[in-house]
């Protein structure tokens, strides 16, 4: 018994131990911020330059470079003889040059890696629940026989970093992450002193299966480091069209794809995420849904919630519920034609609050443009940012205006295959006293050509920092597949409303389309 109680109270005070030293993550980086060179002067710290050099174990010499720029640039580059590697964020996408030489911007969970890397080396973690990052404390440990406590960084975006901070000088020893697809690790020493911070001069840094032993050459603060350091490459890069009849066309083809897309229905999964400060999960939710377009609207009927069916009851509810969905589609539809007519017949331009074309073309400017490949078709990807001409009036031209990302549009088919974008400041609705949707909420929207026709949802995220009623703020992150693309006769429509399953929630099915992959 004693030996039992023994062990019981051990294992208490180690629950007791863990649970304080969660509490403590952030006080272990504000040890770090003040170590570094304190607050002031890392939140003053525009660019960050980092040169070195290395030697391959073939004996060739090597070159490594990181440059960061405020907010979010990123530059890695690692030359060893004719093979040269380059990474980089440039504030909109991602991109690559791998050791064949050619380019390609990163997208999906790589992308998001570099992104949050950026997002990292910028903000130096001061102010992290500012900049959205959460820090949890995640162990003890030892790097080179030095005790470290190991501190969970997670960005927005739910990419995670393990940093070990040391608990004698509380400098950052090492640093551990997957970027760009490559697992990496860097273990920091040799600090000197360099415009008020500590810049590690040593730097041993494993990527995937190779290792490179660093020696820093130069360090600089605030040095003038250009944006086009971050973009890709002249060489890369091609002309862009008239973007204006570009974008013509895909609204004009969209009417057209609206009803072949009424020819498609599928199956929709939801999954939302919901993160405390720390960026540990505290809430999660699964919901599946069944759906098919009218009018170019996608309807759902939610058939699953967290892996089970609804009850014939709640599904009976359902079915009701999309039933008055399609008569509101229906109505609301005839009512903007009529209205549409009208306006024609007197002579009027259609006005209303939804972004259009013309708002991008006047509320954004396009930069690095490129021809690359994409889900098997030839692509064209262009960067946008906010045009810092324009003075935006309404509501639709105030939120373009805040918007930066990259865009892939498949030319021939006259659609957009990917879309990935991102809010540079905080847009508040009702002057923020609704609702504020915080800087860097993201979203990305992915599409995949079916039977040679028409391109289809298969793919949304969605990153959202929002403050409600400037009470209770939060940090979801929601992924959307679409998946099972079957076509089906649209007449069947009007049997929704009399199902006696999950089955019959969508209307009767033909012949099976191809299937795209989610990311």
């Amino acid at each position: 018994m004693p030996t039992r109680k023994l062990v019981l109270t051990a294992t208490f005070c180690l629950t007791c131990l863990a649970a304080a030293k969660a509490q403590d993550a952030q006080k272990i980086v504000d040890q770090y911020i003040k170590a570094e060179g304190g607050a002031k002067a890392l939140s003053k710290t525009r660019t960050y330059v980092i040169e070195g050099s290395f030697q391959t174990k073939d004996g060739e010499a090597g070159t490594y470079t990181l440059n960061t720029r405020l907010p979010n640039r990123y530059y890695l580059e690692i030359v060893a003889g004719d093979a040269s590697q380059i990474e980089a964020y440039n504030g909109k996408s991602a991109w690559r040059r791998g050791a064949n030489g050619e380019f390609a911007t990163l997208v999906g969970t790589e992308g998001s890696q570099l992104e949050a890397a950026g997002q990292y080396y910028n903000s130096h973690l001061v102010d992290a629940k500012k900049s959205k990052i959460g820090v949890g404390f995640a162990g003890f440990s030892k790097v080179r026989g030095k005790d470290v406590v190991d501190i969970e960084v997670t960005t927005m975006t739910g990419v995670k970093r393990h940093v070990f901070f040391d608990s004698q000088t509380h400098l950052i020893a090492k640093e551990a992450a997957t970027i760009g697809g490559i697992e990496e690790e860097i273990v920091y020493d040799d600090y000197r002193l360099v415009n008020g911070l500590r810049i590690p001069y040593k730097i041993d840094l494993r990527r995937g299966t190779e290792t490179f032993d660093i020696t820093v050459t130069r360090a600089e603060i605030n040095a003038s480091v250009g944006e086009r350091v971050f973009d890709f490459p002249k060489k890369s890069q091609v002309q862009l069209p008239d973007l204006k009849a570009l974008f013509k066309e895909i609204d004009e083809n969209q009417k057209a794809i609206d009803k072949i897309k009424e020819n498609y229905a599928g199956t929709r999964s939801e999954e939302e995420t919901e993160y405390d400060k720390t960026g540990k999960i505290s809430k999660r939710e699964l919901h599946e849904y069944t759906f098919f377009y009218l009018r170019g609207q996608e309807v759902s009927t939610l058939v699953k919630k967290d892996g089970k069916p609804l009850s014939e009851e709640e599904q009976k509810k359902e079915n009701d519920k999309v039933q008055k969905e399609i008569q509101d589609i229906e109505k609301r539809d005839a009512k903007k034609e009529a209205k549409e007519e009208k306006a024609k017949e007197e002579g009027k331009n259609k006005e209303d609050d939804e972004p259009g074309i013309e708002t991008f073309l006047r509320a954004c400017q396009f930069v690095n443009p490129r021809r690359e490949r994409f889900r098997g078709q030839d692509v064209l990807v262009f960067d946008f940012e906010p045009n810092p001409d324009f003075k935006p009036h309404k509501l639709a031209e105030k939120v373009v205006h805040e918007l930066a990302g990259v865009v892939w549009v498949d030319e021939k088919a006259h659609d957009v295959a990917r879309l990935e974008a991102y809010f540079v400041g905080d847009f508040r609705f009702g002057g923020g006293v609704i609702a504020n949707l915080q800087k860097g909420t993201s979203f990305v929207f992915e599409q995949a050509y079916i039977n040679n026709e028409v391109w289809l949802p298969t793919y949304e995220e969605a990153h959202v920092g929002v403050r409600v009623l400037l009470v209770k703020a939060f940090k979801v992150n929601e992924v959307t597949r679409y998946s099972d693309y079957k076509r089906f006769n649209v007449e069947s429509i009007g049997a929704i409303g009399k199902p006696k399953g999950a089955s019959d929630a969508l209307p009767a099915v033909a012949e099976t389309g191809s299937s795209p992959k989610p990311e």
